[in-house]
């Protein structure tokens, strides 16, 4: 039984790789324990560009991104997530995992990224980051359109 608690609608996250790495096995792991845990996961092959990412999730109205890197491609995080905030997304939770020096992970952390997985992350702990940073998302974006509708 899972005590995770679920949003209604379910959380919307994609899973997707930038850059040139294509070693996918974990995010493909980490695809079913969402969706075990009842969210919607849209997975995207690895070799995704940033504009191709953004660009989806702004049509899949996500409220998380998860990144995967088992390479460098880290280090364009920073750029993804000045381009997600160009786009207007500001509000999706971006979260990386994979192997990121330890000297690295604070540059994600500025840039935005709202948590860092590792190797043996547990599974309970990946679904209750993503259930969190989804929760922030929406009341972020909520907070917009109803300052907006004022």
């Amino acid at each position: 039984m899972n005590d995770n608690p679920r949003l209604d609608p379910p959380a919307r996250v994609l899973l997707t790789k930038i850059g040139l790495d294509g070693h996918d096995r974990g995010s493909r792991i980490v695809a079913a324990y969402l969706r075990d845990a009842g969210m919607e996961v849209i997975y995207t092959p690895p070799w995704q560009t940033i504009e191709a990412v953004v660009k989806l999730a702004t049509e899949e109205d996500v409220d998380v991104i998860g990144l995967s890197s088992l390479a460098t491609d880290h280090l364009i995080v920073p750029k993804f997530v000045t381009a997600l905030r160009t786009a207007g997304l500001d509000h999706v939770g971006v979260l990386v995992g994979g192997i990121i020096p330890d000297d690295e992970r604070p540059a994600l952390i500025d840039a935005g990224v709202k948590a860092i997985f590792g190797p043996g992350s547990s599974r309970a702990t990946i679904v209750e980051q993503v259930t969190e940073t989804a929760q922030q998302a929406r009341q972020t974006r909520n907070a917009s359109l109803w300052e907006s509708a004022r």
